[in-house]
């Protein structure tokens, strides 16, 4: 084996130790103020394929899933499986005072693959109209994790700290189908959110001697079903080169994705009480389980346009819309949202995807970058400088696979609260096998 490939390998084994190191210390450091709100920090998916802003609406390619847009699956010419991870590092700012965290996780498991094997199509000499992809996937929907003290001074009567603390988060689980004619392709998404939110408040008085303090407990378990419905529309440029390959010919992807409100149930524990740890005294106000509810998450859609000339260079752009206000939730009915808006744009280069002897010709160098504005506070907004690369890999069976790396670069702004500067940095791995549903002959 040459000696450059036995260093690649050895050098995406030493980044795959480092991301596992780095979430076994982060996760336990995990604290994001702003997660203290609604259903926590939603979770906006990264694709493997990622490092140019998320683009996602009319991105589609044979050998990367688009898990966002269910359309994109009826491109896809081989079996392909992807897994990802991150770790974020970011620094909270609120006046004077500063903050340092760390945090990580498994971004996405995916799983998809087209129901016919192109192969097949070649050797019978079959031209396919109509194609039809499955996937299914598991990702975080969102998180909660916080740990944040304040101090009240009431002059003349006492000093109160208030400890807000949460754990926990909601999870996807989905199930994708996309059927694809010539250059229109259709898809419906299907999925369960699921998970649970720990969130406690205390107040300690400080200043009256032997003073209980007040504890606020609630544990709320949420569970729902979600759809959404997205479409591809491929416009060539220019004729095809060779056969029926779509991707041959340059072109434009208009595509969109969305859905109307989508309903959930919780099923909540709350407690109210009141403890003196000097005399070991408690007084129970409150204490209720299995207190049933209902809640609503948002309509969304997103639309966007992408230009390709495959093998070599991708620009596209993509708008989003939001609209939590009208998100709803029994467990906690006093809080309310706002709505958001996303706009990105980002683009692929491959220098040359038919290099032989020069490796770094046949990365593909990705760079993005997108605004958003936040449900939780009016004026809260997110930017971020984004720039990732698609490092190929051929596998024993000769089936191109990758390894993706992306970062990001951005902060969250706001006028009169917490203030935070991050980066984040993502590790996804994409495996494609194109021996799926092939049909082998004898004789």
């Amino acid at each position: 084996m040459p000696n450059f490939l036995k260093d690649f390998r050895g050098g995406v084994f030493t980044l795959f130790l480092l991301f596992l190191t780095a979430l076994a210390i982060a996760q336990p450091k995990d604290n994001s103020p702003y997660s203290r709100l609604g259903l926590g920090e939603i979770v906006v998916p990264t694709l493997s394929a990622g490092g140019f802003a998320g683009l996602s609406a009319a991105y589609a390619d044979p050998l990367h899933i688009n898990f966002q847009n269910p359309a994109s699956i009826a491109w896809l010419s081989t079996a392909t499986y992807e897994a990802g991870l991150y770790a974020e590092r970011a620094t909270l700012k609120f006046g004077g005072d500063k903050s340092k965290i760390w945090t990580g996780n498994l971004s996405h498991l995916v799983l998809a693959f087209p129901l016919h094997n192109t192969h097949n199509d070649v050797l019978d000499k079959k031209k396919r109209k109509l194609t039809w992809g499955m996937g299914i996937s598991l990702t975080p929907f969102s998180t909660v994790g916080y740990d944040i003290e304040t101090t009240s001074v009431i002059p003349e009567i006492d000093t109160t700290v208030n400890v807000y603390q949460g754990t926990g988060g909601t999870n996807k689980a989905q199930w994708s189908n996309s059927w694809r004619y010539k250059n229109t392709s259709f898809g419906v998404h299907l999925g369960y959110v699921f998970g649970q939110l720990e969130r406690t408040r205390r107040v300690v008085f400080t200043d009256v001697p032997v003073s209980y303090e007040d504890i606020f407990k609630d544990n709320i378990s949420i569970r729902g079903f979600v759809w959404s419905v997205g479409a591809q529309q491929m416009i060539q440029l220019e004729k095809k080169k060779t056969g029926d390959d779509l991707y041959n010919g340059k072109a434009l992807i208009i595509g969109a994705f969305g859905n109307s409100t989508n309903s959930f149930s919780t099923n909540s524990t709350v407690l109210r009480m009141r403890y003196n740890f000097d005399y070991n005294h408690r007084d129970t106000m409150q204490y209720l389980t299995d207190v049933e509810g209902n809640g609503k998450l948002p309509s969304e859609w997103t639309v966007g346009i992408m230009y390709q000339d495959p093998g070599k260079l991708r620009l596209g752009a993509e708008y989003s819309a939001n609209n939590w206000s009208q998100y709803e939730n029994d467990a906690k009915p006093d809080e309310t949202l706002v709505d958001t808006r996303r706009i990105a744009v980002g683009g692929e280069y491959i220098p040359d995807i038919a290099s032989y002897n020069n490796y770094f010709k046949r990365i593909r160098y990705r760079a993005g970058f997108y605004h958003r504005t936040d449900p939780r506070l009016e004026d809260l907004k997110q930017y971020a400088l984004t720039v990732g690369f698609g490092l190929p890999v051929i596998l024993p069976r000769q089936q191109t696979s990758f390894v993706n790396l992306a970062f990001e670069f951005g902060k969250y702004d706001t006028s009169n609260a917490i203030k935070e500067n991050f980066i984040k940095m993502s590790l996804g791995f994409t495996l494609n096998d194109s021996s799926w549903f092939f049909k082998r002959k004898f004789g």
